[in-house]
């Protein structure tokens, strides 16, 4: 079952992303101050997608319903439970394509292409998914590893402790000390 820490997992893996709670128990997820996705204490997720996307969702899932402000369509709300995890995944990353500056989400898109061995220094080993969420949040170098905890590593979807290690080898042959 598709749960808030599935949504929070999936959200702030997003560069950019903050988590901010309101009084009435709402969890909201926005990138530079943009909402993109909510979760209700009524346990509905709220996506905030561009119209397409949101048709998409509502013809996908009889329990989505729209999402307005005003007369305005913003996204669509269902409940959490009716969707799985996979394609939360993906709409919360649609939501969040769609209200992230220009500039992250076309280093997020990117990334999304992103081959091992062929982003800055980083070592093939590491595999394409560490290498995808390496890129993602713009660290394509051995230099701006060597910034990172190995649990700020851990802490990325893709990155596990396989390509921590070989991320570490690879840190002590280039003369980098890695963070704490």
């Amino acid at each position: 079952m598709t749960s808030l820490a599935q949504l929070r997992r999936t959200a702030l893996s997003l560069p950019g992303t903050a988590e901010r709670s309101t009084g009435s128990g709402t969890k909201s997820f926005t990138v530079r101050d943009k909402r993109f996705a909510s979760l209700g204490k009524d346990d509905y997720v709220q996506l905030h997608l561009p119209t397409a996307d949101a048709d998409e969702v509502l013809a996908a899932h009889p329990t989505a319903e729209p999402l307005t402000r005003g007369a305005t369509h913003i996204g669509v709300r269902l409940p959490i439970g009716d969707i799985n995890g996979q394609q939360l995944n993906h709409w919360v990353r649609r939501a969040w394509l769609a209200h992230a500056p220009g500039r992250l989400a076309a280093q997020a898109q990117t990334a999304d292409t992103a081959a091992a061995g062929e982003v800055g220094d980083l070592p093939r080993a590491i595999g394409n998914p560490a290498t995808r969420a390496l890129a993602n949040v713009g660290i394509t170098t051995l230099a701006q590893v060597a910034e990172m905890s190995e649990a700020e590593l851990l802490a990325m979807h893709g990155v596990g402790p396989k390509a921590v290690r070989l991320l570490g080898e690879a840190l002590g042959a280039a003369g980098h000390r890695p963070k704490g």
